[in-house]
């Protein structure tokens, strides 16, 4: 099954797929290269639990609004898969896990993180 698949809960019923340039955050080294990027660029991590419907939908509207392509990184992570990468950003960055969740690194610090209806991708244009 695809990333973004997972990523709508592949609940069966016909879904429009992402057309953003998701990078998959999978692997806790990851964390070290997003650090590096978001001196050149901000980072956005779209934190995403796919068995939740406010997640989802948090999540398509966040995408539906979005419009910096090229100007911030996005990264997108599957919280049930990979918890452990959660865990790491909580300790690493400061930031209380929540979910659905969207976090913003510049210069290697979480500068902004919003959860639930208060994610807003319009508000990213700040940290560009």
């Amino acid at each position: 099954m695809s990333l973004f698949k997972n990523m709508f809960g592949g609940s069966g019923e016909s879904e429009k797929e992402s057309n953003m340039a998701w990078r998959a955050l999978t692997d806790l080294s990851q964390l070290n290269e997003m650090v590096n990027e978001s001196t050149e660029r901000p980072v956005v991590v779209f934190k995403h639990s796919t068995r939740c419907s406010i997640s989802r939908m948090a999540l398509r509207q966040f995408e539906q609004e979005f419009d910096l392509e090229g100007k911030v990184v996005p990264y997108y992570l599957d919280l049930l898969e990979h918890r452990d990468i959660s865990n790491e950003i909580a300790n690493r960055f400061g930031v209380y896990h929540q979910s659905p969740q969207l976090i913003v690194i510049k210069d290697g610090k979480a500068v902004y993180d919003r959860s639930h209806e208060s994610i807003d991708a319009t508000k990213l244009v700040d940290f560009v």
